[in-house]
């Protein structure tokens, strides 16, 4: 670890532990968009990049302050410890070496599992989002701008840290930015599913917002990548679909519905149409359609605890000698813990959908603009959803989707009947919505003494 990243995690260390509750994960966020993974720590067979070593300073201020979730713990809380335990006790099932086995999955579970609950912990409010929101968005601006000068210079700027290359990613003529992150495509997909946050924030801070989206605009055509425009282009039609919303139920049978009759009429399953969408002339769309059909047809490697050995399934990757190239994130799940550890996933992904719909139903009354906020973010989780199919996440962009997950988780858990309105949301002040947030409120005394009105 050189000078200048020791510099860097001190300074964010001691942010870390000194700021606001509401601003705790800035420092976490910092780390992950201003230092690449290649500076940290090795203690025996673990390893610490930055991000982790951030991970384990917000754990120790959890300790240290005795900070609690806001609101109860609910049912995603508890999809991700089954998650976690399971994925670690379906490791001993792996050989003990490097990428796997219980060491690499305690590191695979310490990334996600804190990144999940230390999010979850600290945004406690709406305001704290919403801030949240917005410090993103100024941060991934001098990240645009370094991808932007990789055009420009033909060098990655981040690449003295190592972790990523000082020269660029060129592919069929064109130059790919990553940025800090170690692939073009993740440097790309953050930018895409940031989009529809900034949008979340419009209303209330517009300059913020407004640079916001162009960083992540920049960010992904920077990348040159198809992955990162489709989750752009699917991040975008998810907020357009704010004013469809009473119609989502119907919405969703119709694409099942669509997928299953496209089944009928195409000569090839439907997840075949990934291989169809390329947008920079350098996609490689028919390996992810691939992957999926080979995932199948090798269920019985990798249902129970997942597998070890990937590689016969399409092939020598360029990173290693035993797997594919899994550029598929559920499928990625499967492998390190089986079907299970896939299923509690998509499980973890399905409620957190279920409750941006209750969280803006029950509270579009109070505050519109708030409401529609949670839906932006609900938003951004659906173009990660989209997105994991044909990426998976490996490095610090993993940070983005997690901490979607979990303010998502959040807001469901501060603004359920148990707790109250007016300490999540800004209350309009006028008489008419006074009336009835002093109805609900009531109410909710009501339900909670345990006396039927």
């Amino acid at each position: 670890m050189e000078w200048p990243a020791i510099v860097f995690f001190f300074a964010n260390a001691i942010a870390l532990l000194l700021v606001p509750r509401k601003h705790a994960p800035i420092p976490l966020l910092v780390s992950c968009c201003y230092m690449t993974i290649g500076q940290g720590i090795e203690l025996g067979v673990f390893h610490f990049p930055v991000y982790r070593m951030m991970l384990a300073m917000g754990l120790l201020r959890v300790f240290v302050r005795r900070e609690m979730f806001p609101g109860r713990l609910n049912s995603v809380d508890w999809l991700m410890v089954a998650w976690s335990v399971w994925v670690f006790i379906a490791s001993f099932g792996h050989e003990w070496a490097p990428g796997s086995g219980p060491v690499f999955a305690s590191g695979y579970i310490f990334s996600i599992a804190l990144i999940y609950f230390l999010t979850r912990i600290w945004c406690k409010d709406v305001d704290g989002v919403r801030d949240l929101t917005r410090i993103i968005g100024l941060m991934l601006v001098p990240v645009a701008a370094a991808m932007v000068l990789e055009h420009v210079l033909g060098r990655n700027l981040f690449g003295v840290f190592g972790g990523v290359p000082e020269g660029v990613y060129v592919r069929d003529g064109s130059i790919r930015s990553q940025g800090p992150f170690q692939h073009p495509i993740l440097a790309g997909t953050v930018g895409a599913v940031c989009f529809p946050l900034m949008w979340g924030i419009w209303r209330r801070y517009p300059l913020s917002a407004v640079l916001g989206m162009a960083a992540c605009i920049t960010m992904t055509l920077a990348s040159s990548s198809s992955g990162p425009l489709m989750s752009l282009v699917f991040g975008l039609a998810a907020v357009a679909m704010w004013r469809l919303r009473a119609w989502m139920p119907l919405v969703r049978w119709g694409a099942v519905a669509t997928y299953v009759g496209l089944t009928f009429v195409m000569t090839r399953p439907p997840y075949y149409l990934i291989s169809k969408i390329d947008l920079t002339g350098s996609s490689t769309g028919w390996h992810r359609s691939r992957l999926i059909e080979s995932t199948i047809e090798h269920f019985s490697e990798w249902w129970m605890v997942g597998t070890d050995r990937t590689v016969h399934w399409m092939g020598l990757s360029n990173w290693s000698e035993q797997h594919a190239d899994i550029t598929n994130y559920y499928i990625g799940f499967g492998v390190v813990g089986g079907f299970l550890a896939m299923l509690l996933v998509i499980a973890i992904i399905v409620n957190a959908f279920r409750w941006v719909g209750v969280v803006v139903t029950r509270n579009e009354s109070a505050s519109r603009s708030d409401a529609f906020m949670v839906w932006c973010f609900g938003a951004g989780l659906f173009a990660h959803a989209v997105t994991g199919l044909s990426v998976s996440y490996f490095d610090q962009s993993m940070i983005f989707i997690w901490l979607n997950i979990a303010v998502i988780s959040s807001m469901y858990s501060i603004t359920r009947p148990a707790g109250s309105l007016s300490t999540v949301l800004q209350i309009d002040a006028s008489p008419k919505v006074a009336k009835i947030n002093e109805a609900w409120l009531r109410r909710t005394t009501v339900v909670r003494s345990g006396h039927p009105r």
